[in-house]
């Protein structure tokens, strides 16, 4: 069973959705007897860093999160500013994030005028760790629908998973262990999006 995380932000139906095509089983858990019954979390996320994690403060979900990860060792998907929370801190805000995986969110700065913030479409990834289940027979060069404004920047070139290029290159999916996070939104990237999260259910 993986548990969808429901604490008021995200998109919890297109997650569903695209699982229930691959034939995972699923459940949005807005409790935290949801999350302990589960095998596996996605934390998905929009919006701000600081309202992210006041709102999972709010439901306790980041201790049930932590005790879930780090002690039973359940695998944990986060998603665009649900993988964002996955590190320290954010340069958009002021909270604690839950600090499973090191590193910081930077917004994206530019020499080049040219280029917008938020990136936003759909964008090439490379793929830095062949050997993680996460991108089991994945090929390079696939496509993923990004919104965002800020990125993840590794303390460890061991924390990233893949890249992707605008303007520069930014982590577009992390790694720690049972811990993955990816900027980008799977449920939103046809089927590049839907190999990615069919591995997650039945190879991480």
């Amino acid at each position: 069973m993986i548990a969808i995380l429901d604490y008021g932000i995200g998109n919890l139906g297109s997650i569903k959705n695209m699982l229930n095509k691959i034939g995972a089983e699923t459940v949005i858990a807005d409790s935290i007897k949801e999350i302990e019954q589960a095998d596996k979390l996605i934390l998905p996320g929009v919006g701000s860093f600081d309202n992210g994690m006041r709102c999972l403060r709010e439901k306790e979900f980041d201790k049930v999160i932590i005790e879930q990860v780090c002690d039973n060792k359940k695998p944990i998907l986060g998603i665009c500013l649900g993988m964002q929370m996955l590190g320290r801190k954010s340069e958009e805000g002021e909270e604690k994030g839950l600090d499973l995986i090191p590193f910081d969110n930077k917004r994206f700065s530019f020499a080049d005028d040219g280029l917008k913030v938020p990136h936003m479409g759909w964008n090439y990834v490379d793929i830095i760790n062949r050997e993680n289940n996460l991108v089991k027979d994945i090929e390079d060069k696939q496509r993923y629908y990004f919104v965002h404004s800020y990125h993840a920047v590794c303390d460890s070139r061991e924390n990233v998973l893949m890249t992707c290029d605008y303007g520069y290159k930014f982590a577009a999916a992390v790694i720690n262990g049972n811990i993955y996070g990816t900027q980008f939104h799977p449920e939103k990237s046809h089927n590049f999006g839907m190999k990615l999260l069919e591995n997650f259910s039945k190879e991480c």
